[in-house]
Formats: structure tokens, C-alpha cells, sequence
């Protein structure tokens, strides 16, 4: 009884004059296409500004939309995807997130962050670290790779859809996530080595002094 209506019949539901659905509509699928910004930019006014673009394009024209070529989810990624390149690209003062704002309210607030009741606050801390390192990693990414790990690994579309959404073949847009996952597992090691490294330099720092205490 509760069902939940598809996107593609509130899409036509909205066409034809129904405000109601298009709220639905909204509410089904503005998450997900503001994270999928989020991911791509690591700025959250830019990932705002991206969603509400990407259901503007419905309001002004919902013909655009062809249910025979893909999904509605798949078109609102195209179109937030189009939107992100072109603001990045205007952007030329953007930076990925920083090493110091990792624990950042920005990062928590992104999406959110499931914890066990049961865990230690360490335990926490050292989870909500870890998100953060992948993230930024994800974000130094070049975007044609970036943009097929975050919608297949991150977004979990299946590869066609993801092709689709990306203007490629399926197999270029498994060989992109083959290497974006290559880059991004690299420059995950290579943040494992640093801390580590940087642990064992501030434990030789303070060894010494707990010598004498």
C-alpha cells in the first residue's frame, strides 16, 4: 500500500501540473545527487548549488528527459555532473579538503556517519578519520576518474547506468574505475605510511623526556 512511486512517474505527474510530485520527487533523489557533487568537489555551497540546477533543468523542461535512453536517477547524475565539471572549472581557487580539516564539521555533516552504540569515542574518532582520508584521496583524484569511483564505488550505480551518465562505453568506464581505484588504493598507502612515519617521529620525540619523569 505504502509503495514508493518511481521517480519517472512523479517526473510525469510534475510534467503535468502536479507540485506535490515534484516535491516527492525532490525529496527521492536531491540526496542523492548532492552527494555525488559533494564527492566530486569537496565544497559543499558548490554541491547546493549543483542539485538544485540539476531539478531546475525538470521545471524548465522535463522533455529533456528520455525515459527510453536511461533512468531519471542516471539523467540528474549527467546533468549534476556537467554542472560540477563547469563550476570546478570556474573555480580556480578550489582546493580539495585540507590534512587539518579532517574531523571537520563539513566532513561529518556530509552524509551520515553510522556509529555503534557500543564503540569506544576512540574507536569513533578513528572511523570518522579514516572517511576522512578516503575522501580527500577521492578528491585528488583526476575527475575522469574521480567521477567513475564515485558513482560506482561511492553512489553504487551498475556499470551501465554509470556509463551512461559519463558518455562512454562500459568497457572505458570500467578501465577508468580499474585505475581510479588503482590511484586511490596508491595514495592511500602512501597516507598510511606518512602517519605512521609520523607517529614513530613524535614517539623518539617523547621517549627520551619519559626517561627522566
Amino acid at each position: 500500500m505504502n509503495q514508493e512511486i518511481s521517480p519517472e512517474a512523479l517526473l510525469r505527474r510534475a510534467a503535468a501540473g502536479d507540485e506535490e510530485a515534484f516535491r516527492a520527487l525532490y525529496r527521492q533523489l536531491s540526496g542523492a545527487i548532492y552527494r555525488f557533487a559533494l564527492h566530486m568537489s569537496g565544497n559543499e555551497g558548490v554541491a547546493e548549488e549543483v542539485t538544485q540546477e540539476a531539478f531546475l533543468v525538470l521545471v524548465r523542461d522535463p522533455g529533456r528527459y528520455d525515459p527510453n535512453r536511461a533512468t531519471l536517477k542516471a539523467f540528474l547524475y549527467g546533468v549534476a555532473r556537467n554542472h560540477t565539471l563547469r563550476a570546478l572549472e570556474k573555480e580556480s581557487h578550489f582546493a580539495p579538503f585540507r590534512e587539518e580539516q579532517e574531523g571537520s564539521s563539513s566532513e561529518e555533516n556530509s552524509e551520515p556517519v553510522l556509529v555503534d552504540p557500543g564503540a569506544d569515542a576512540h574507536e569513533d574518532l578513528l572511523r570518522r578519520e579514516q572517511i576522512g582520508r578516503v575522501r580527500r584521496a577521492v578528491l585528488a583524484l583526476p575527475p575522469v576518474y574521480r567521477e567513475a569511483v564515485v558513482l560506482c564505488d561511492l553512489q553504487e550505480m551498475s556499470y551501465e547506468e554509470a556509463a551512461h551518465t559519463l558518455g562512454c562505453a562500459p568497457g572505458t568506464l570500467r578501465s577508468r574505475l580499474h585505475r581510479g581505484r588503482e590511484m586511490l588504493a596508491t595514495r592511500l598507502r602512501a597516507t598510511e605510511r606518512r602517519l605512521a612515519a609520523s607517529a614513530a617521529d613524535g614517539f623518539r620525540v617523547i621517549r627520551p623526556r619519559a626517561q627522566f619523569s
